[in-house]
């Protein structure tokens, strides 16, 4: 697949960061985007939500399982007891890559450094917002940078700068804290839309502005769901140049969360044609994991892995489902690692689905009785304001046919 980005044509199946190189040792390889999974720092940080060792090991033995190449794996500066688990996360002999999250200052960069990850990713204020609430300006931004960068080097793999609240700094000056970080020699920078504000377009436009000054500097966007857009705006970053993409299991993280990593993963994979090298039929048993030991459940109506999604009503679309299940279903079961949904039986089945019913059952009928039954079943499905179980589904066809065995023996 070819795409123009900043008038330059690029074959994106062929090779990484859509035909631009990446300096860092962190380039995906291939046309793979690379994933960074922070499920276990910015989803740990949505309100209530604790992890035990044991549950933070098994959310990382399931990651690493997927193919998830790097975790930002905690934030050790939160407390002994923090810095502690990731040096135990750290010595699992997972395969991915492991990443500390740290505040701008020389204490949590030793506090990093005692925790043994790979990497270490120093995160500064860039809207004037932030850096007028935290009592610091651009002068400060860019001395402390080129000082904590030069500090860390020597001590991890990689140094990654984060910009923090990218999508409302000042354009001019985001893109010079970009070139500066690496200059001064970071591996990576990410971009993050802090409160969420941000829409694809926008999304698109930031990135391609950075990517046309920085060409070969692996970019990180790092999503918010405020909106409810970070999915899409994930996406737009990743066509726009940024081949590193920030996400965490279920959307998991403060207030209305981040980019969802199965939810990116399956729109790169089947909206865009994007080979993302994860191992999708994973991402149920992942996904119900992390929602039962974060205690935030999954929706129904979830895009990718909420129950919903495999579950067809309408009698229209049932009728083609059981000659072609593609003809109405995007997304097949064993993708996610599912089994495929029995139909619903509701007020807005068709007579194809009753008669599937009926042969699935080895019951007796005919044209005019599964008409009969068909309308029993909306009739109740009104009544009762739901979809009707296959218990009652059997209740209102022995009734039907019990009167119609009565009325023949008369």
């Amino acid at each position: 697949m070819e795409t123009k980005l900043n008038n330059i044509t690029v074959d994106t199946n062929s090779v990484p960061l859509q035909g631009l190189r990446v300096s860092s040792p962190l380039g995906a390889g291939g046309s793979l985007p690379y994933f960074i999974d922070t499920t276990l720092r910015d989803g740990e940080q949505a309100p209530g939500v604790v992890f035990r060792l044991a549950e933070k090991i098994q959310i990382a033995a399931l990651l690493d399982k997927a193919g998830v190449p790097e975790i930002e794996i905690g934030t050790p500066a939160i407390s002994d007891n923090d810095l502690q688990d990731i040096r135990t996360l750290c010595s699992q002999g997972f395969k991915f890559k492991t990443l500390s999250w740290c505040r701008a200052n020389k204490k949590d960069i030793v506090g990093a450094q005692k925790a043994g990850t790979n990497g270490v990713h120093i995160s500064f204020p860039v809207s004037q917002k932030l850096m007028h609430l935290m009592h610091k300006d651009e002068k400060w931004i860019m001395t402390e940078m080129k000082q904590l960068i030069d500090f860390a080097t020597s001590k991890f793999e990689y140094v990654t700068i984060g910009a923090q609240d990218a999508s409302r700094a000042e354009p001019n000056f985001l893109t010079e804290f970009v070139s500066a970080a690496a200059n001064f020699g970071a591996s990576r920078v990410r971009l993050a839309d802090t409160v969420g504000m941000m829409n694809p377009l926008s999304t698109s436009e930031m990135i391609s502005r950075i990517r046309k000054v920085e060409t070969n500097l692996a970019l990180e966007f790092h999503a918010h769901n405020d909106l409810g857009m970070a999915t899409a705006n994930t996406i737009a970053a990743y066509l726009a140049g940024a081949n590193c993409l920030s996400t965490t299991v279920n959307g998991l993280g403060e207030r209305a969360g981040n980019a969802a990593m199965e939810e990116v993963a399956l729109a790169l994979e089947m909206s865009t044609g994007v080979n993302t090298g994860l191992k999708t039929e994973l991402f149920y048993d992942l996904c119900n994991y992390v929602s039962d030991i974060s205690k935030q459940p999954i929706s129904y109506n979830k895009p990718v892995t909420g129950k919903m999604v495999l579950s067809h009503e309408s009698g229209i679309h049932t009728n083609c489902i059981l000659k072609d299940r593609s003809s109405y279903q995007l997304i097949s079961a064993a993708k996610i690692g599912r089994k495929e949904e029995d139909f619903v039986i509701g007020k807005h089945s068709g007579k194809a689905t009753i008669i599937h019913y009926l042969k699935e059952s080895n019951l007796l009928f005919d044209d005019d009785f599964c008409s009969q039954l068909l309308y029993n079943v909306k009739e109740k499905a009104e009544k009762l304001k739901r979809s009707i179980t296959k218990e009652e589904f059997l209740e209102l066809y022995t009734g039907i046919y019990t009167n119609t065995l009565q009325f023949i023996l008369r």
